[in-house]
C-alpha cells in the first residue's frame, strides 16, 4: 500500500498541490477536530466512491491508519484505483508531528 508521511502532507498543503483529502472517520469525530478533508465514513466509502477522484492523488486518513488502510484495500479490490495512498500514522501522527493545537481523541 502506498502511503505518505504527515510531512509529507504538510507540503503539498503548504505547496497548494491539487489533490484530494479524504477522512473516514466518524462525523462525531470529524466534528472535534478534523484536517478540512471530504468525510466520507468507512462503513460509505462503497456507497459513496463517486465522491473520490480518479483523475489526482487521493490520501486517505483515519484516526491511527488503520481503517484508512482497510478503506484502501477495499476500494484497490473493488475499483482498480491506483491513485490512494494512506496518511501513515493518520490525524493522530499529523497532531503530534505537525499540529499540536489538533486534540484528537
Amino acid at each position: 500500500m502506498k502511503e505518505k508521511s504527515v510531512q509529507e502532507l504538510k507540503q503539498m498543503l503548504d505547496d497548494g498541490v491539487d489533490f484530494q483529502l479524504i477522512d473516514v472517520r466518524e462525523p462525531h469525530e470529524y466534528e472535534s477536530c478534523n484536517l478540512n478533508a471530504i468525510l466520507i465514513p468507512l462503513g460509505t466509502v462503497i456507497t459513496e466512491i463517486d465522491k473520490i477522484d480518479k483523475n489526482k492523488d487521493v490520501i486517505i486518513h483515519c484516526r491511527s491508519g488503520a481503517r484508512s488502510a482497510a478503506a484502501i484495500i477495499e476500494i484497490e479490490k473493488r475499483f482498480q484505483l491506483t491513485n490512494l495512498y494512506n496518511l501513515k500514522g493518520g490525524i493522530m501522527e499529523y497532531a503530534r508531528e505537525i499540529d499540536q493545537t489538533l486534540e484528537v481523541f
